[in-house]
This record gives C-alpha cells, structure tokens and sequence, in this order.
C-alpha cells in the first residue's frame, strides 16, 4: 500500500491531507465540549443543529464549487480555502453564544465543501492506474482516521495539559500546514472550457444503478457517524459519567475500527469486489445501532461495551467509505470527474442534514435510547433499498460505464483524453 507515495504530488498531497484531518480532529473534540459549556446536557442538539448546518453549507457550496474549480487554478483554490478555514478556527475559542457557534461552522464547511470534492477529482488524475489508485484511497481513508484516532488521543493529552480552547490552535495550524504542502505541488490543468461538454454529477447518479446503490450506503453511514458523532460525549459524561479525556478515547475506537478496514480493504476488493463488501457493511451498521438501542433501553450499555460497538461502527463505515472513489471514479471520464465527486459530496452529506438532527434532537427530548432505534431503522431501510437497487454483477459480466453502455473489464484504467467518449 505505502509503494503508492513513491509518486511525489501524490506523497505531498497526502500528507496535506494528513496534517488537515489531524487538525479537524482536534477540532471535532473542542467543538463537542464548547458545546457542553455552552448548553450542558442539551450538548447533543446543540453539536447535531451545528452539524446539520455544516451539512447544509455541503449541500449547497458542493455543486457551486464545480464551477468554481472551473474557473480558477485548482492550486489557488485548494489554498484558499485553507485559509480560511484557518481563520475560522481561531476564531472559535472566542465564541460565547451558540449561534455564533453556528455562523463560524457556516463558514468553516462551506470552505470545505469547496475544498474536497477538488481534492478528491485530482487524485486520480494523479494516479491513473486503478491499483495505485485503490492502495490511494485506502491510504486516504486511514488519513480520515486519524481524525478519529491519533487527533482524540492528542486532544486527550493536551486536555491534561491545558483548556480545550487551545485544541482550535492545533486545527489551525493543520490548516495552515496543508495549504504549503498544497503550495508546492504542480497540478494537472483542466482541459479548457468550451471544448468538452459540461458535466452533470446528479444526471450521472440518476443513471448508473451501482451509483444508486453507493448513496443508500451511505445513508447508513451518515445513521451511524451521527450517533457517534454527536452522542458521544452525552453517553461518554451522562450515561457513563466518565471524563473529557474518555470522550476522546471513545472516538478514537471509532477510529481504530475504521482504520483496520481500510488496511484490508485492497486485497478483500481485488477478491470480491465493491458491492460484496460495501452492502454487508451496511447491514453491520444497521445492527450495531439496533444493538446500542437494545442496551440502552435496558441499561446494559457499560464502557467496554461502547468502546466494542464503536470499532464495529467504525470498520463498517471504513468499509463503505474507502472503496467511494473507486465507484465515482469508474462511472464518469475524466472531464467528468470534477462534477461527479462534487455530487456525490453533495449526496452524500446531505444525509447528515437528516441524521445529525435526529441524532441530537431525538437524545435531547426522548433520550439516547430513542435516537439509537431510530438511527438503526434508517440504517435498515438503507441496507435493504441499497440491495435492491445495485443488482449483483456476476464476474464474468463486462462492466458498463456512466452511460451505460458496455466497456472492457481491465485492471488498471488511463484517463482518456478530455472531451473522449465513454466506453
């Protein structure tokens, strides 16, 4: 897997990402606890209102960032965008009130959306062979996970050390870092406008029946991060009366979980294929959060208990996650890529506009009980349409590509030239 970063962007661009997501981290938890300062118990709704709206700003922001990226240098924009999310997070530590908490989070994600989706579309582009590209995406999901692993360890020892206002300097600083790293990468141009056809992302999903499959997927994603996200430091303080530092640790099994799926993912997917893994994932999902519902209700969840359940959650979302790009990637050409990552950026998140309410909202007023049962039974509905709608694909059957029209199977894939038709 690490043979992929003898590709000097790529190394660079990976490691922009690294210091990033560990800053985002640090982040996730500071939020968590502002959060609980300024609403106490009511920390949930506070944190999932708060998410939702950063989910708001992807849904929005994502589509208008393709054009956007069309227009100016993909350099230019990475960079931006990381300072001002930069910016944003220094700002935080001084926040007293919660809509102030809500209009930074605005801003912050809307940097983001503009961000990723561009991230995402270069580096295939980067890494034309389907094999480096898989180990690519593989390596890019433990990056994710060390927002949930290293950063919640970190934050747990800077927490003994000093206020968890300090944790948005770290978030800024891994801002600032990935904007030089960024910086001293030569990207790939665009073809010029005016010479291919405008693409559009949701036309595409419209079509491609595995990408259908691919966004109920991710609504059991979007079921589980919810919980974990938000409820965590309700059931780490309320339910368990732990500490600070056990919320950190808490997230950071979440992580560890994922982590281990994404080391094994390139060998499972080059034996079985995206489906055979991603839609039993799904089905984990659903009865990790059944099984979390269960021990509520009936007061059995204990510390292990949750530290177990959050591993699984992890390494069934690590599972549907890692093996993303190679979907999005497959279904569209090259000069499609751009808008295809943007809308399922789009898509994707936008179930977190449903399932970060639900899981704040619900815990608040009917309690965490309730927001689990209700988390798992989208994670089912999920599970279930995402099986009808992705029809099996035996082996031996040649791949379609985005218009549905038959291509070779290969195992690695060149970009065609821009403006080529899709096979």
């Amino acid at each position: 897997m690490l043979a992929v970063l003898r590709h000097r962007a790529y190394r660079r661009l990976f490691a922009a990402q690294v210091v990033a997501l560990a800053g985002t981290g640090l982040a996730t938890v500071a939020l968590g606890l502002l959060a609980y300062d300024l609403a106490g118990a009511r920390a949930g709704a506070v944190l999932g209102t708060a998410l939702a709206v950063k989910m708001l700003a992807y849904l929005l922001v994502g589509p208008a960032a393709t054009a956007l990226a069309e227009r100016l240098p993909r350099r230019t924009l990475l960079v931006a965008m990381d300072v001002a999310r930069a910016l944003v997070a220094l700002a935080l530590p001084f926040v007293t009130e919660v809509w102030q908490v809500y209009g930074l989070v605005l801003v912050l994600q809307s940097a983001s959306a503009a961000f990723t989706p561009t991230f995402q579309a270069v580096i295939p582009e980067i890494l034309p062979d389907e094999a480096d590209y898989t180990k690519a995406l593989s390596l890019s999901r433990l990056a994710y996970d060390m927002e949930s692993l290293f950063s919640p360890a970190l934050a747990a020892a800077l927490l003994s050390l000093v206020g968890y206002q300090w944790l948005f300097t770290g978030t800024a600083a891994g801002f600032a870092a990935s904007a030089l790293l960024v910086v001293s990468v030569v990207l790939p141009k665009l073809a010029p406008r005016g010479k291919v056809k405008r693409a559009n992302g949701f036309r595409l999903y419209a079509a491609v029946p595995r990408l259908r499959g691919l966004i109920l997927a991710h609504l059991a994603v979007a079921a589980a991060t919810a919980m974990v996200v938000v409820n965590t430091v309700v059931l780490v303080r309320d339910v368990l009366g732990r500490g600070d530092g056990d919320t950190a640790v808490a997230l950071g099994a979440c992580g560890t979980g994922s982590m281990l799926a994404a080391l094994a993912l390139p060998r499972l997917l080059a034996r079985t294929g995206d489906r055979a893994v991603m839609l039993p994932a799904a089905a984990v999902l659903a009865a990790g959060l059944s099984v979390l519902a269960a021990a509520l209700r009936w007061e059995l969840l204990g510390w292990t208990g949750l530290l177990v359940l959050w591993a699984v959650l992890g390494a069934a979302t690590g599972a549907i996650l890692t093996p993303t790009g190679r979907l999005v990637a497959s279904a569209a050409a090259p000069h499609e890529r751009p808008a295809a990552f943007a809308a399922q950026f789009s898509l994707s998140h936008g179930w977190f506009l449903l399932t970060y309410p639900a899981a704040g909202w619900l815990a608040a007023q009917a309690g965490t009980g309730t927001a689990a049962a209700a988390l798992a039974a989208a994670a089912v509905a999920a599970w279930i349409a995402g099986t009808v709608v992705w029809p099996a694909e035996p082996v031996s059957t040649p791949r379609t590509c985005g218009d549905g029209s038959p291509g070779p199977r290969r195992r690695s894939r060149r970009p065609a030239a821009p403006g080529a038709p899709r096979r």
